[in-house]
């Protein structure tokens, strides 16, 4: 996509900066393209120069001079964890300069994959680098930026109330408070158990769309909402991602890989009976949270792209529900409302 002059121009001169104050080997500018944006405000570009390309970032300027992507890639770096290297930054005017990872997601790189066997195998590494991720020892999360936030019952509450604000009133258009609040009350009980639990650092947005692949790795991208939360909470994200329908028996051996994998001195949870409830409570509401996402994307930018993913999670919430004694009624709320939408 081509950028506004303007956007050129200024992009040009901050990256000509980077060239005279870092080892930026970029002889000529061959052209500047905008890319496809994600679900966020900030917006991509790839400079390509006669031997190589970047990914210029434009993000909200920061007058303190802290920008969470940057702070979360560093203390990622330091942890030996996938993710692409930050050459030089202008925080002052929202400017990164990025290592170009290419174009190729998980997601991508999925449509190729004709086998549950290589599925599973792609899965595999993406779950090793997942460990790695939550085996950071938590005394070193907790002396970072990413300890002073964490999914705590206000945090798991607030997303739900966000995703019956724009999914179930504002794209079904239900205007009844009492009941938009009772079925907001009957997450408490999900979030209660969620909150209570030992954490680890999580990625916060771990689907196919934030994994890159470079040559035979898989790199970790939007990475800069990092918080301490349950295992379960990148685990429900990956293997029960929207956009994606992983193969049902790979779920359940890279579940169970997964929970055999970290240690229990990290997770904390008794047994995998124990592992396996909170991973249902989890995936409850992280799809949840996900549907009020697409819901919110189209509410303000009208972006059709994202509606598609609705019903398909949708379903996935019902299927988890099933043969639930304890979501009989939370089932029979949500449902009564999105059918009779």
């Amino acid at each position: 996509m081509k950028p506004e002059v303007s956007e050129r121009l200024f992009i040009e001169e901050l990256f000509k900066k980077s060239m005279a104050e870092t080892n930026v080997d970029c002889p000529k500018i061959t052209n500047v393209e905008r890319l496809t944006g994600d679900a966020s405000t900030r917006r991509y570009y790839r400079v390509r120069c006669s031997v190589q390309s970047y990914v210029v970032c434009l993000d909200n300027p920061s007058q303190d001079e802290f920008n969470s992507f940057v702070e979360t890639q560093k203390f990622l770096e330091t942890h030996k964890i996938k993710v692409p290297k930050v050459i030089h930054t202008d925080l002052s005017k929202g400017y990164l300069l990025e290592e170009d990872l290419g174009d190729v997601t998980l997601l991508k790189a999925l449509s190729s994959v004709n086998s549950k066997e290589k599925e599973f195998t792609v899965f595999e590494s993406i779950i090793n680098e997942l460990v790695r991720i939550h085996s950071i020892p938590l005394s070193e999360v907790e002396k970072s930026h990413v300890g002073k936030l964490k999914f705590d019952f206000e945090k798991l509450i607030n997303e739900i109330d966000f995703t019956v604000d724009y999914f179930v009133g504002r794209f079904l258009g239900i205007d009844d408070e009492g009941l938009k609040r009772s079925l907001i009350e009957e997450f408490y009980p999900i979030c209660k158990r969620l909150s209570s639990q030992k954490m680890v650092c999580t990625h916060r947005d771990f689907h196919s769309r934030n994994i890159m692949m470079k040559g035979d790795e898989f790199m970790i991208i939007d990475f800069q909402d990092a918080r301490l939360g349950i295992p379960q909470y990148d685990l429900a994200s990956l293997l029960e991602d929207c956009y994606y329908d992983l193969n049902e028996e790979n779920r359940e051996l890279l579940k169970r890989m997964y929970f055999e994998k970290l240690p229990k001195e990290v997770h904390g949870q008794k047994d995998y009976e124990q592992f396996q409830e909170l991973y249902r409570d989890m995936l409850l509401q992280r799809v949840f949270k996900a549907v009020g996402s697409f819901a919110y994307i189209y509410h303000h930018r009208k972006d059709h792209r994202y509606l598609k993913y609705i019903g398909f999670a949708m379903e996935k919430l019902k299927l988890a529900m099933l043969d639930q004694p304890d979501l009989e009624s939370l089932k029979t709320k949500l449902f009564n409302l999105y059918y009779d939408s």
